[in-house]
């Protein structure tokens, strides 16, 4: 299979179920952005040498790749003519409560947070907040598309806990190499 399929030259694309859209609408341009935070997270992959934390984030890519397909796939096709789901990777509470898991896991060998921190560190810390960012820019882009086009609230409820487990992340790779966190300290 060839990689260039020359439909999309003239600015369109197609969704899961064949409806063509303009590469601009606000799904596309949402699912688009759910595939930059996963490269952001393959970033962090490259920078970790913990084979746990490899593991989450490669859970986390697929489970990524899950919200992509869902975000790709217009509501009226998420159902086949037998009432079964179209698609077999749909997002779970299941991925949310493992993340919810691996932040307490964490959270567990981290000094308690009692202010801002700089997003500031190592390069697998700032990566991390870098991805933190990214996933909360995601997460505003399924708020806009809800409000526009129906899909599952549960993608948007995934990215708001993938920024906390981001955020902890960052915390996490700043223990672990002995670096101390830098306080903001307002007008300065």
């Amino acid at each position: 299979m060839k990689v260039y399929t020359k439909t999309g030259d003239r600015g369109t694309t197609a969704l899961y179920g064949g409806t063509r859209v303009p590469k601009n609408s606000i799904r596309i341009h949402t699912y688009g952005e759910v595939d930059e935070l996963n490269s952001h997270i393959g970033l962090i992959r490259s920078f970790t040498t913990s084979k746990e934390i490899d593991n989450q984030l490669q859970i986390i890519q697929n489970s990524l790749f899950d919200l992509g397909a869902e975000l790709a796939t217009p509501a009226d096709k998420m159902t086949l003519a037998n009432g079964k789901p179209r698609l077999s990777c749909l997002l779970s509470e299941k991925q949310i409560e493992l993340l919810e898991n691996w932040i307490d896991q964490m959270e567990e060998q981290l000094p308690p947070l009692t202010q801002f921190i700089l997003p500031a560190g190592n390069v697998s810390t700032s990566t991390s907040h870098i991805a933190r960012t990214v996933c909360r820019r995601v997460e505003r882009s399924v708020v806009s598309l809800s409000e526009v086009e129906e899909i599952r609230p549960l993608g948007q409820k995934y990215l708001n806990r993938l920024s906390d487990y981001l955020f902890v992340l960052a915390r996490y790779f700043s223990h672990l190499s002995g670096e101390k966190e830098i306080p903001w300290t307002p007008n300065e």
